[in-house]
């Protein structure tokens, strides 16, 4: 389960000689689910999905997809109940207003940071200082008319800040894809899909990127521990409680609206 989002999620694939994406979703308790999206004109019935494991997973290979368009999961509860998803494994975020999921590959990145990776292998940091800057990526600096910049236009200009003030790492956040602009990112609507505010998630290991070849190590401010209620996330994904506590008083979070 540890490295679960290899398999669900959308991933592209081929399949008799045709290109598209698979889909795999964990939903236990679903009558039925169903990929919708811009490839079918969000109509469900041309896509529904199949259960194949007593786990409640469900998989669809959809062809024809392209990376980028926008899907969610139509899932008919126990109750008959429809409701619209986005995908907890989902790689890439609609930017908000949107909530919906994009199609998207992580391959093809091209890493230059080989030389922090050697020494980051060959030394103990645990016997070097650490000085962390933890920095919020939408407020840390905006542009004249209020846009935030870019994850490409942050890697430069917060290597040469964290430098001068003598920093040995970086904690960015918000991280995951999360509803509310002036959080610190911690209500996310899915652990794997790095806020689009900024970018994409290949803008988003360029940023990494730059850090390390800068010597700077980057820590991921990445927080599993609770979720927003919006309709199109986590909670009670499959009609029933899934990824929260089937108790009330341990998944709700009052004072937090989570």
């Amino acid at each position: 389960m540890f490295q679960s989002y290899r398999v669900l999620g959308a991933h592209p694939a081929e399949v008799d000689g045709k290109t598209g994406y698979r889909f795999a979703v964990w939903a236990p308790h679903a009558r039925e689910v169903r990929v919708v999206g811009d490839f079918n004109d969000w109509n469900g019935s041309k896509h529904v999905m199949v259960k194949i494991s007593t786990w409640g997973v469900w998989f669809l290979f959809v062809p024809d997809v392209l990376e980028g368009e926008y899907y969610k999961y139509e899932i008919v509860t126990a109750s008959g109940t429809l409701q619209y998803k986005a995908d907890p494994y989902a790689f890439w975020s609609e930017l908000k207003p949107g909530t919906a999921s994009r199609a998207y590959c992580l391959d093809g990145y091209e890493w230059k940071d080989a030389e922090w990776q050697e020494r980051k292998a060959n030394r103990t940091v645990y016997n070097d200082p650490l000085n962390i800057y933890e920095v919020h990526l939408g407020t840390w600096k905006k542009k004249p008319d209020g846009g935030y910049y870019t994850y490409r236009e942050l890697a430069d200009e917060l290597v040469a800040y964290v430098k001068d003030m003598g920093y040995t790492h970086i904690e960015p956040l918000p991280l995951a894809e999360h509803p509310y602009d002036r959080s610190w990112g911690y209500q996310a609507t899915g652990y794997y899909s790095v806020t689009s505010r900024f970018g994409t998630p290949k803008d988003f290991m360029y940023f990494v990127d730059r850090r390390h070849q800068a010597g700077i190590g980057v820590i991921m401010d990445w927080v599993p521990g609770h979720f927003v209620k919006d309709e199109h996330g986590l909670r009670r994904f499959d009609g029933e409680p899934l990824f929260e506590y089937s108790d009330p008083l341990k998944a709700e979070k009052p004072e937090w609206g989570r």
